[in-house]
């Protein structure tokens, strides 16, 4: 069997770095990269492995690349601290490492998580990632939904799914949707020539329409609502904050 590497990237994680080191524990080396946590995160850390980087953290994808080549063998596992592989997920893992194949990465199902509801639609249910791949391949150097740069390489897909609890608290989300808005608009600010009412209010509100209607979220009740209404708020936040980045700009 061909052996794999688990990486956990993490950051004051300490209630969520236990549950998916303990599903990761077949792996044959585990690597945690964490961005100096000041809660428990690397002590509990230290109770499954004693291969533990910290290192100042400059971006999703940045970390990423700078962990997979202290990897010690081919193929590698990534997981989030608030993601869990299921027994189904393992088993179908380790018959790919069993087996001969063609393939340098896979795309992955996440079933998602959010206020204790199991998601169903709301735009999560094509939710996927890229989280088995080979050591030779690095992330995009994008800032939001940073992924497996998949050029040149061949890409399979499995049939399990890992699980995603993306919630801890309204405030711990809120925080992370702030986070990304401002991220984002990194990544938007030399695609977008100025911003526009149709940016600030015509977006936001496409994103509700398309999360809670197109994409069925009011089929998952209340948590449907609030993620479509969380999304929206996420792109008009985007907008805001690259409007202040080019106002910056362009007194500098």
């Amino acid at each position: 069997m061909n052996k794999i590497t688990a990486i956990v990237p993490c950051y004051n994680e300490a209630e969520n770095i236990a549950g998916v080191l303990e599903t990761l524990q077949w792996a044959d080396e585990i690597l945690v990269v964490d961005s100096f946590s000041t809660d428990d995160t690397v002590a509990i850390a230290k109770r499954y492995t004693n291969k533990i980087f910290q290192r100042k953290y400059k971006g999703p994808a940045d970390q990423k690349n700078w962990i997979i080549p202290q990897a010690s063998h081919d193929w590698i596992i990534l997981l989030d601290a608030d993601e869990r592989l299921t027994p189904e997920l393992e088993s179908e893992i380790k018959h790919i490492l069993k087996n001969r194949t063609d393939k340098d990465a896979f795309w992955i199902g996440r079933q998602n998580y959010f206020m204790g509801k199991k998601l169903k639609y709301s735009g999560w249910q094509g939710d996927a990632v890229i989280r088995l791949f080979k050591k030779s391949c690095r992330y995009d150097a994008k800032q939001v939904h940073e992924e497996i740069q998949t050029e040149g390489i061949n890409v399979g897909k499995l049939n399990n799914k890992i699980q995603h609890f993306t919630f801890k608290s309204l405030d711990h989300y809120l925080d992370k949707t702030r986070r990304y808005a401002k991220w984002s608009a990194k990544d938007h600010f030399d695609k977008t020539k100025n911003v526009t009412l149709f940016h600030l209010y015509i977006k936001p509100l496409f994103r509700f329409f398309k999360h809670y209607f197109f994409q069925l979220g009011f089929l998952d009740g209340r948590v449907g609502f609030i993620v479509s209404a969380i999304m929206a708020w996420g792109v008009f936040l985007r907008y805001v904050y690259l409007k202040e980045m080019k106002q910056i700009n362009l007194y500098k």
